[in-house]
Parts: structure tokens; sequence; C-alpha cells
């Protein structure tokens, strides 16, 4: 990406290389792949520098929109402070205050712990269900008992299941829900995250 500065001052963006009128001259495409830094900046062109420091995770954060600055011959692109994105469930409402129903009950928004949940609960349904003939086969037929290693395996999901959705409940801001997910190398060069993960599945 570049910009084109005239008298110190950001005038243009070009996404991708193409022809330009500048000063009444027609300049190709060429400009932006064969000229040097130096003849590019000459004119007035520049390429953008983009500065990351302040952009944050999006699946937490929402990252406020570029701005873009020119200083000591650099056009910068950067972001302003992140804002967390809301841990709890809200009521939603419109832009006077007042609140959104829909069918006369009220809208929520979801915050980041239900979407958490939300998840796990999908994950533990995906590993039960290859096993719940097991469960139907159990109430219908006399007899029939269900192998312990199945009925292990079943526990284990449901125990982790809900392991995990106390400690996301159990989070306070952000960073600790983040910090959850988040993998580290181990003394024998394994990796885990403070968040248990589901037992595999049985065959």
């Amino acid at each position: 990406m570049y910009a084109l500065v005239i008298n110190n001052s950001i005038e243009k963006f070009f996404t991708y290389p193409k022809g330009f009128i500048l000063n009444g001259n027609q300049y190709s495409a060429d400009v932006f792949t064969k000229w040097s830094k130096a003849e590019k900046e000459a004119i007035g062109i520049y390429e953008v520098v983009f500065d990351d420091s302040n952009k944050k995770d999006e699946e937490y954060y929402i990252n406020t929109n570029q701005s873009f600055s020119f200083a000591k011959g650099t056009v910068t692109a950067s972001y302003g402070t992140a804002f967390p994105k809301a841990l709890e469930d809200v009521d939603a409402v419109d832009e006077d205050g007042n609140p959104i129903l829909k069918d006369g009950v009220q809208v929520v928004t979801y915050g980041l712990k239900t979407n958490k949940k939300s998840i796990i609960k999908q994950q533990a349904s995906g590993l039960l269900a290859p096993t719940d003939w097991y469960i139907v086969k159990a109430s219908e037929v006399q007899g029939y008992t269900i192998p312990t290693a199945i009925s292990t395996f079943r526990a284990e999901v449901r125990n982790k299941s809900n392991e995990m959705e106390s400690m996301i409940d159990a989070c306070t801001t952000v960073e600790q829900l983040k910090s959850l997910y988040e993998y580290t190398e181990q003394e024998d060069g394994t990796y885990s995250r403070p968040l248990p993960t589901f037992p595999k599945e049985v065959i």
C-alpha cells in the first residue's frame, strides 16, 4: 500500500499498483514495482508502514479503525486503543437506549463467556453423539449393560465440560478469559493450556 504525499499532507492512497496523473504528468503502474524507493519518494509516493502495536486479538477486542500520519519521511498506519468485548450478556437497546424486543421478548447480546461456553457445549455434544445409541439400547433392551469404557468416557466428557464452563464463569476480565486458551510449552516439550481438554473419543 502506498500514499501520495503533497506538502507533508497525505492526499491519496494506492492499495494496488495503477497508473496516475500527478502535476500534469502521466505515470504508469511501473512506478510502484520498478522505481527505487528514492525515486518514488521524490515525486511524493511513500510506502505505508503498518504499526500494529496497539492491535489486539479480534476474538476478544474491538480494534479502532487505522489512522494515517506522515512524519519524518514516513507514512504510518496505526491503531488506537483497543476495547475489550463484553464478558457478560447484555440486553440490546436501540440508539435511544430503548430495549430491543423481538416478538415481545427482550433481545440479548451475548457476551464472550456465553459464546465460549456455547462452543464447549457443542463440542461435548459432538463427542457424546456417536455413543448415544448405547444409552438408547440400554433403555429399550432389557438386560443390556452399557460397556464400562463407554460410561466412563461419557462421564468424563460431561465433567470436563462442566469444569471448563466453571473456569470461564470465574473470569472477571477479558485477559483472564483469553489466557485460559493460551498454550505454553512445558519442560517436557509438550504444550498445554490452563483450560482442560476433552478426553479422546472412544472407538
